[in-house]
C-alpha cells in the first residue's frame, strides 16, 4: 500500500493495523467526516425506502379498491380520452312496477388509435378486421392513416373483442373505459324509455326526461308500467295490425283510480340500441305525440257533460229521423235508425245527430269548459318529452260544437282520451296521468270533473254499448266490459276527408260495476276482411282487439271473472220508454220533440 506523507490533508484512511488514537490528527479528522457521510447516506436510503414502501402501499390499496370494493374509494372524476372531459358516471337502472329491469348499464371499452404511432395502416386494418369483422376496411384504413393522435375505431367492445384486439399487439391501439345502456326487453318499451347516445346521455323518452336524475342517483327509477301487461298489449296490437293490415297502432292501459299507466304501446316500434338507424315512422310515438280525431268516443264526453249540467236525463229522447243541417253542413248517421232515440240509444247506435243535438242544447261555452276540465284542450302533463298539444278551433262556432260532439274537428292523443275516460268511470275524479309508480295520489294531482251520480250513468251507457251496441265484440265473459267505438275518416293530401281511409278506436273500462282499468286501442287504416263483411269500422277491429287484451291482462292484474253479469239499471228505463219512442216515431217531424228533453 502506498504511504502518503503524514501532513497531507487528502489522506482519507489510516494504515492497516494502525490505532486511530495513534494516528495523526488530520487523519483522525478525515475518518470522522467519512462516518458522517456514511450516516447521511444511510438516512437517504431510509427515506428512499420509505417512499418506495408508501408507493407500494398506495398501489396495493388502489388494487384492492378496484378489484374488491369496485372503485368505492375513488371519489374523483374519470376523464374521456377524446376530449379530456369527465366521462359519464354510471347510469342508474330503470325498472317496472315489479322491479324487473327495463334499462341498465354495463361497463365496456372503446377502441381508439394514435395514428401517429401506427407503423403500417394497411396491415393494422387487416388485422383488426380479422377480429372485428363489422369494420369497414376503407374507412378504417383512412382513420389509421389520418396522422391524428386520437381517432375512435369502435365503441363498446365486448370483453372477448377487447381481448382479441389486445392479443394482436398492434402499437398505437388503446382502450378507453366506457359504459353502454342495455335494454333487456328490446323494442317492448322503446317509446316509453327512449334511448341514449353513444356517450350514454339521454336523447329520447324517459332517458331524456330523467337524464340528470339517472346520472346522479344510485336508486333505480321505478315506473308504473307492468312488463306482463305491456307485452300482452304489444303482442295483441301487433296481431291486429297484421290481421287488418293497418299501417300503425297504439294501445294504452291505465289504472282509473290512480292515473298510473300500466302499458303504453306504439307500433311500429324500434329497438333502443338501434335508435339511430330506426326510421322516423318507427320512432314516432302514436300514443302521446300522435294527434287524432277520435270519432265517436267523444260522444261519452258529450253525454256526461249534458247529464252533469242537467240538460238531459237518461230517458230524454231526440229526433234522429232526418239529417241535421247546421249552416251549410249536413249531419247524418252512419247507420241511421231514422227514429226518435233515447240518450242510451244515441250511444248504443252511435248517432251523430243525437250527439249534435245534445251538444247544442248544452251550448258552446259549456262544451268548451267541460273539455278543458278534462284536459282535452291542453298538452299532457306526462313525464315524456314527446308530447303533442291538442288541435281545436281557434274560433269555436256552432258547427264546431256540433262536430266536436262526435269527435270531429278536434284532435287529441290516445292518452288524453284514456285519462278523461278514467275520470268518467272512477267516480268523477281526473287524475294526472303518470308513467311513474304512484302509491299515493296527492291532492294537486286530482280534480273532480263530474259527480259520482253522473259517473254511474256514464258507466251504464258504456256497458250498454257493449251489450247492445257497436261494441259487442269487446265483450269478455265474466269481466263486465263497457266501452265506446270511434271511427274517424282521415284527411287526405288535399285536406279532404277520405271515404276509404279511416282510423278506428275503442276505449273500454272493466269491470264496470267497480271500474279499475281503462283500455284504449287505436288502429290506423285497418282494412276490411271477408269475416268482417269488408267493414272497416271500429266495432269490427278495434273492439275485438280490446276484448282480447282484457282477457289477457285481467288475470295478471288480479281481476277475476264473475258468474254474475250486473245489468245496467238504465236498460229497464230504455225498455219502458220503447212504447213512447214508437209513438214519437210516427209523429211528423217538427211536432215539438226536436232537440228538447222528451221526458219533460
Amino acid at each position: 500500500m502506498k504511504v502518503w506523507p503524514k501532513g497531507n490533508r487528502n489522506i482519507d484512511f489510516v494504515y492497516p493495523g494502525e490505532d486511530i488514537q495513534s494516528a495523526p490528527k488530520a487523519r483522525v479528522t478525515l475518518v470522522g467526516e467519512t462516518q458522517r457521510a456514511v450516516e447521511i447516506g444511510r438516512a437517504r436510503l431510509m427515506v428512499t425506502a420509505g417512499l418506495f414502501t408508501f408507493a407500494f402501499l398506495s398501489i396495493s390499496v388502489r388494487l384492492v379498491d378496484l378489484m374488491v370494493l369496485n372503485g368505492a374509494l375513488d371519489t374523483g372524476p374519470t376523464y374521456n380520452a377524446a376530449n379530456n372531459q369527465p366521462a359519464p358516471t354510471f347510469r342508474s337502472d330503470i325498472v317496472d312496477r315489479e322491479g324487473r329491469t327495463i334499462a341498465t348499464t354495463l361497463p365496456t371499452a372503446n377502441l381508439y388509435a394514435n395514428a401517429t404511432e401506427i407503423i403500417d395502416a394497411t396491415v393494422a386494418a387487416e388485422a383488426l378486421i380479422s377480429v372485428l369483422p363489422g369494420l369497414d376496411r376503407a374507412d378504417l384504413t383512412r382513420r389509421l392513416e389520418s396522422n391524428q393522435r386520437f381517432v375512435y375505431l369502435r365503441r363498446h367492445l365486448t370483453p372477448s373483442e377487447q381481448i382479441a384486439v389486445n392479443t394482436l399487439g398492434i402499437p398505437g391501439l388503446y382502450f378507453e373505459e366506457s359504459e353502454r345502456r342495455i335494454y333487456p326487453y328490446g323494442p317492448l318499451y322503446s317509446h316509453v324509455v327512449g334511448a341514449t347516445d353513444p356517450d350514454n346521455r339521454g336523447i329520447a323518452g324517459l332517458e331524456l326526461t330523467f337524464d340528470k336524475t339517472l346520472s346522479q342517483r344510485p336508486a333505480a327509477l321505478e315506473l308504473s308500467l307492468d312488463s306482463g301487461v305491456q307485452n300482452a298489449v304489444r303482442e295483441t296490437l301487433q296481431a291486429a295490425m297484421d290481421r287488418f293490415k293497418a299501417t300503425g297502432a297504439a294501445g294504452v292501459v291505465m289504472d282509473a283510480r290512480t292515473g298510473e299507466i300500466l302499458s303504453l304501446v306504439s307500433l311500429p316500434d324500434f329497438d333502443p340500441k338501434d335508435n339511430g338507424r330506426a326510421d322516423t315512422d318507427r320512432q314516432f310515438n302514436r300514443a302521446t305525440l300522435g294527434l287524432y280525431e277520435m270519432g265517436s268516443t267523444f260522444k261519452l264526453f258529450t253525454a256526461a257533460m249534458a247529464l252533469e249540467l242537467g240538460v238531459i236525463a237518461m230517458d230524454s229522447v231526440y229526433d234522429a229521423r232526418t239529417p241535421l243541417t247546421v249552416a251549410r253542413y249536413t249531419i247524418d248517421d252512419y247507420h241511421a235508425e231514422k227514429r226518435w232515440l233515447t240518450v242510451p240509444e244515441i250511444l248504443i247506435h252511435s248517432s251523430n245527430i243525437g250527439a249534435a243535438k245534445i251538444a247544442l242544447d248544452a251550448g258552446t261555452p259549456a262544451q268548451q269548459n267541460f273539455l278543458h276540465q278534462l284536459g282535452l284542450l291542453s298538452p299532457l302533463d306526462l313525464e315524456l318529452p314527446e308530447i303533442a298539444s291538442p288541435m281545436f278551433p281557434a274560433v269555436w262556432r256552432e258547427i264546431n260544437t256540433v262536430t266536436i260532439s262526435y269527435g270531429h274537428g278536434i284532435a287529441v292523443t290516445p292518452v288524453h282520451v284514456a285519462s278523461a275516460i278514467s275520470a268518467m268511470v272512477n267516480g268523477g275524479i281526473l287524475n294526472r296521468p303518470t308513467l311513474l309508480r304512484r302509491d299515493i295520489v296527492h291532492d294537486e294531482d286530482r280534480t273532480r270533473v263530474i259527480s259520482e251520480a253522473t259517473s254511474k250513468q256514464v258507466r251504464s251507457l258504456m256497458r250498454l254499448v257493449v251489450t247492445e251496441g257497436s261494441g259487442k265484440q269487446a265483450e269478455v265473459r265474466g269481466y263486465v266490459v263497457g266501452g265506446k267505438t270511434g271511427s274517424a275518416e282521415k284527411l287526405d293530401s288535399a285536406g279532404e276527408y277520405s271515404e276509404t281511409q279511416i282510423r278506428t278506436s275503442f276505449v273500454a273500462a272493466f269491470p264496470m260495476h267497480a271500474p279499475r282499468y281503462v283500455v284504449l286501442v287505436l288502429l290506423d287504416e285497418p282494412k276490411g276482411l271477408k269475416e268482417t263483411f269488408n267493414y272497416t269500422t271500429a266495432g269490427w277491429n278495434a273492439a275485438p282487439t280490446v276484448g282480447r287484451i282484457v282477457a289477457e291482462i285481467a288475470p295478471m292484474l288480479g281481476v277475476y271473472p264473475t258468474t254474475k253479469q250486473p245489468m245496467a239499471p238504465e236498460l229497464g228505463t230504455l225498455i219502458e220508454a220503447s212504447a213512447r219512442i214508437s209513438e214519437m216515431a210516427l209523429a211528423p217531424a217538427g211536432t215539438g220533440f226536436g232537440g228538447d228533453r222528451a221526458a219533460e
